[in-house]
């Protein structure tokens, strides 16, 4: 399915300028109340080369890799786009992967639609578990968006948001083969070693 040029390029390029608006920090603020600080990483170095706009620190030390996309209107029709792009060829000359199929460093992907005042957070390996499942599928039903650059193509498909989080909430809950972990006695009683050993740590701490 393909829908219109809407400058998705044109809307992130202006991400760079967009980290320092405000509402970086009210997002995380708001995502991780354990957060201590948040460091940008868009100066040239080692983890913006590997895709990381900045790290949320954590008061345990914890820290979380993100690369932010920010969203803004179409420039040419004044159009707020609600689906969420999904960029999976960077250039579609080289068939170069985009973000949402290649190997990344970062642990979330923050998705912000500015004029809207939402933002996304995106699991990295779930959000790619979902387009390995999905994406061929959401190719064909979903709109695709060509961005033309100075001499390259970048290529996304817009999915619906409700979509989008049911296909990464599937990818959470694994179904795996039935194992028993306990075997019932001659006499019909089960008997379940891990119960046992539950039953001996609280007689021990009673």
């Amino acid at each position: 399915m393909t829908g219109d040029v809407h400058d998705f390029s044109e809307s992130l390029a202006f991400s760079h300028a967009a980290a320092d608006m405000p509402f970086w920090r009210e997002v995380y603020e708001k995502a991780f109340p354990l957060m201590s600080a948040m460091v940008d990483h868009r100066q040239d170095g080692e983890h913006q080369r590997a895709g990381i706009d900045r790290s949320i620190v954590l008061t345990n030390s914890k820290q979380i890799l993100v690369d932010e996309k920010v969203r803004g209107r179409n420039r040419k029709t004044g159009k707020v786009y609600e689906d969420i792009a999904l960029e999976f060829l960077s250039d579609e000359q080289r068939n170069v992967p985009g973000w949402v199929c290649k190997p990344l460093r970062a642990d979330y992907i923050a998705y912000a639609i500015a004029p809207l005042g939402r933002c996304f957070l995106l699991p990295v390996p779930q959000l790619q578990n979902a387009w390995a499942k999905f994406g061929q599928a959401w190719r064909v039903s979903c709109p695709t968006v060509r961005a033309k650059n100075n001499g390259w193509t970048t290529v996304s498909v817009g999915v619906p948001v409700p979509v989008l989080f049911k296909a990464i909430g599937e990818t959470l809950r694994v179904r795996f083969t039935p194992t028993e972990t306990s075997t019932v006695t001659p006499d019909g009683l089960v008997d379940d070693p891990f119960v046992d050993a539950i039953d001996a740590y609280d007689a021990q701490h009673e």
